[in-house]
């Protein structure tokens, strides 16, 4: 039990003992006075002073004006008992809204699995119920909130039928394999930058070695133009 709930409940006990106590407590003190008055029993006796005067009679007249209090009182039972009843009323619907949505959620859940073969109002509705009633986690609902669930699951028969499990499988599956297709593509492209990354790399280090072969042929060339003419040989175009 949730703590809203203990504490509308407690409230609720609270209320209903007040209201007992006050009915007893009023009728105790109507048939006291009434007693005292015809002379069965005595009086409450005190006396009272105010400043200098006293009121020997301070007793009985308390007695009066708290009987008329409290009589006083049964005026506001009847308002306090239809509020008890309103509450109560709404707790009540507000139960049976949940088992009906409880047995709801079965029923729609079987008639989306098409459990449910009759094409007729009457005769759909019949077998919703029938399901429902024989189904062991709704034993302990009144055959009102079954019939009313029934009522409402084919009234979404469309619903339930366009939303099968049959076909919410084939959805998810081809869902699954788009996602398939799109993680396979991602892969290709994630090895295709990988293949230009090798590529340029390559690229960059083969243009460094032509570039150091050719500085050397340069260099040679150099070598060549300064020493042959020494040796007496000229290199012909």
């Amino acid at each position: 039990m949730s703590a809203i709930s203990f504490v509308a409940l407690s409230h609720r006990v609270l209320h209903s003992v007040s209201m007992v106590l006050i009915l007893v407590i009023g009728l105790a003190a109507i048939g006291l006075t009434a007693a005292s008055a015809f002379g069965v029993t005595p009086w409450l006796t005190f006396s009272a002073t105010f400043g200098e005067f006293t009121y020997p009679q301070a007793g009985m007249i308390t007695q009066i004006i708290a009987t008329i209090i409290l009589a006083s009182l049964f005026f506001f039972m009847p308002s306090a008992g239809r509020i008890l009843s309103l509450e109560r009323s709404h707790r009540n619907f507000r139960l049976s809204m949940e088992d009906v949505a409880r047995a709801y959620h079965v029923c729609h859940t079987a008639d989306r699995s098409g459990i449910f073969t009759m094409s007729s109002e009457f005769d759909a509705v019949r077998e919703r119920l029938a399901y429902l009633r024989d189904h062991p986690d709704l034993d302990s609902l009144e055959p009102q909130v079954l019939e009313i669930a029934a009522q409402m699951s084919h009234q979404s028969r469309e619903l339930a039928d366009i939303y099968n499990v049959e076909k919410v499988a084939r959805a998810k599956m081809f869902l699954h394999q788009r996602q398939q297709e799109a993680e396979r593509q991602q892969q290709l492209i994630i090895e295709a930058h990988h293949a230009l990354r090798d590529i340029r790399k390559w690229s960059q280090q083969v243009e460094l070695e032509e570039s150091v072969v050719a500085s050397q042929l340069s260099q040679l060339q150099e070598q060549l133009d300064a020493t042959l003419p020494a040796l007496g040989y000229t290199l012909g175009n």
